[in-house]
């Protein structure tokens, strides 16, 4: 499996796969593929990457700034993060988080954000912070990792993409 930047020949398998992975998930919007679209086409998709096995793409992970009531700079949410059906229970997800989380070290981010599964994203190193907040959210869906201790806090706001109509 290679994990890779999307390439523009991707887009469209990359909104198969979100598609795909998000048709049957218990809490959908059905706007997911929507959401990364809008976030490329705003120039709000700081990271995009795929996974590829043998040619086909996979699996996909976009990063996106947000915004802190706080003032804080450099964060980011993860999200959405799709594996196509047949794909998944196979280690591609990690593999696509753990390469994102690798990216914004890289990029000396303050940390990161993601709304999902405790159990989940807890092997990442995302925990409920009660300094972060996204209303309307169960505090612990609503996970952080920080990169740099003591780095930002409030209300979290992510890009207007994500407000995109079904």
């Amino acid at each position: 499996m290679l994990i890779r930047p999307e390439h523009p020949r991707d887009i469209a398998a990359i909104q198969r796969v979100i598609t795909r992975a998000f048709a049957t998930a218990p809490h959908t919007s059905g706007t997911e593929a929507k959401i990364v679209d809008a976030l490329r086409e705003a120039g709000a998709l700081a990271l995009s990457l795929v996974a590829e096995t043998d040619g086909e793409v996979v699996g996909h992970v976009a990063l996106s700034p947000v915004a802190l009531s706080g003032g804080a700079p450099g964060w980011y949410g993860l999200g959405p993060l799709a594996v196509a059906p047949e794909h998944q229970g196979k280690g591609v997800g990690g593999h696509l988080v753990a390469h994102a989380l690798d990216a914004l070290r890289q990029r000396h981010a303050a940390g990161c954000v993601v709304l999902g599964e405790p159990e989940y994203y807890g092997r990442f190193g995302f925990r409920a912070d009660p300094d972060f907040v996204l209303p309307g959210v169960p505090p612990e869906y609503f996970q952080v990792v920080r990169f740099m201790p003591g780095a930002g806090g409030g209300m979290v706001a992510y890009h207007q993409a994500f407000e995109v109509a079904a």
